[in-house]
């Protein structure tokens, strides 16, 4: 079983209050950090731990930090993304829901090391009751003097906000997030300029993932070379995977980076293996957006090698072979799944969501979507498929923001791992109505 950092204290009956959480050494890091701590070491500590942003990116967190500018009489933002609309992952909610204190400390203690006197958290809106959690926490840190003026006697000072925002997947995007934090349409901007140089309201602005800023405080606590030792190379530290689909014991675990991707599907501390005591046909590791990859992919590199669950070996061999384990959403599929139906079910989702800022997008996921109705309806021929491939490297790299990825990767990986499922809706559409058994249909014919 892997080691808990942030879910050691799950288990514990009322740690969502305050009281609960300081008596399990809640708070004990941020009052390490504020007093005895200087801003630019804690920037260090977080550097040296090889921490990487959980949202989904993987970017090193002590990098982003370090690009914050500080210029004279500007004020400083920490922007906490709790708009957690990846299909497949609810790892965000469980933290807040259950442990929401760990959030604020780690706020606390990351606004102090961005010298930020402000900072938001900006919820999904379909997390409303979520939200009241996390605000019923930030009253108790007011309360007990942990938020406001001269915290702890430290000198800092830190106010903290909710806002919640109204369901749109876009505003998962940090600038579009920003966007709609400052009242307006949450469409993506062009960068540059980055939000660490002109963020919200145009000021200097750091946007990470609830779990990256989560983990600050077991990084604070630890120490950043301890945390760095957790892990596997540079995927450091532990990581919260949300565990669904076809799987024995879905929820959501907390994982050392590096744990065998078979170990973690039919462990009994994990996943418990495939329910039914079906065979698993594919599993897409971190997300909607991530490449989907078949068995043989999934648990094992093209070299043969144990797949492992970090940021490497995922993504070993690119996307020919390869995923990411981006925001860790972990849906696994069992021999009877439709890969084209899932499919089909994910191209409607990035329809929907697209804010039709870029044309590629905005055109090209509604084709997607229709192509994809087209074949479910027994109506496709194979030049459909070879269109859905044209359609989809329009997309990719020529949008604004990532969702234009999003709705492509899962597309380009489907045909390129499943091309025979395709070919077996247009040869067969008879016999695929419903397509429970796809496994035993003789695609070649």
């Amino acid at each position: 079983m892997s080691k808990k950092l942030l879910l050691k204290n799950d288990h514990i009956p009322g740690i969502q209050k305050l009281d609960v959480y300081k008596a399990n050494g809640g708070y004990s890091s941020m009052e390490k950090a504020l007093k005895t701590m200087s801003a630019d070491a804690v920037v260090e500590e977080v550097k040296t731990s090889g921490l990487r942003g959980r949202g989904g990116a993987g970017f090193p967190t002590g990098m982003k930090w370090s690009f914050l500018a500080k210029p004279e009489g500007v004020p400083r933002y920490l922007v906490v993304n709790a708009d957690e609309s990846e299909p497949g992952t609810f790892k965000d909610r469980y933290l807040m829901e259950r442990i929401p204190h760990i959030l604020i400390e780690g706020v606390i203690i990351s606004s102090f090391a961005l010298g930020a006197n402000t900072a938001y958290i900006y919820i999904r809106g379909e997390y409303f009751y979520v939200a009241r959690i996390v605000e019923q926490a930030i009253e108790e840190a007011y309360n007990a003097g942990l938020l406001g003026k001269n915290i702890m006697g430290s000198g800092f000072d830190l106010d903290v906000y909710v806002q919640v925002g109204a369901g749109a997947y876009i505003c998962g995007e940090e600038t579009a997030l920003i966007e709609s934090l400052e009242g307006k349409r949450g469409n993506p901007r062009i960068k540059p300029p980055f939000p660490a140089i002109a963020g919200l309201y145009g000021c200097p602005t750091v946007v990470n993932n609830v779990e990256t800023i989560a983990a600050v405080v077991p990084i604070v606590e630890m120490g950043g070379a301890a945390y760095a030792q957790i892990g596997v190379g540079r995927s450091t530290g532990t990581k919260l995977i949300s565990a669904s689909g076809h799987i024995n014991k879905p929820g959501v675990y907390e994982i050392e980076l590096g744990l065998p991707v078979e170990e973690f599907i039919y462990s009994e501390a994990y996943c418990g293996g495939i329910r039914n005591g079906k065979k698993l046909k594919a599993v897409v590791a971190g997300g909607s957006s991530v490449p989907i990859l078949p068995t043989e992919l999934i648990l094992k590199t093209a070299n043969g090698e144990p797949r492992l669950m970090s940021y490497e070996s995922l993504g070993d061999g690119g996307f020919a072979t390869g995923t990411m384990l981006g925001s860790g959403g972990f849906i696994a599929m069992d021999e009877d799944t439709s890969i084209i139906k899932n499919l089909y079910t994910f191209s409607r989702f990035y329809h929907h969501e697209s804010c039709g800022q870029c044309s590629p997008c905005r055109e090209g996921t509604g084709w997607m979507e229709k192509i994809l109705k087209k074949i479910l309806d027994g109506k496709g021929t194979l030049q459909d498929i070879d269109l859905l491939w044209d359609i989809q490297s329009k997309i990719e790299g020529k949008t604004i923001c990532p969702l234009g990825e999003a709705a492509a990767w899962p597309v380009a990986a489907a045909i390129r791992h499943f091309r025979s499922e395709f070919e077996a809706y247009v040869k067969h559409p008879e016999q695929i109505k419903d397509i429970k058994h796809y496994y035993r249909l003789n695609t070649t014919a």
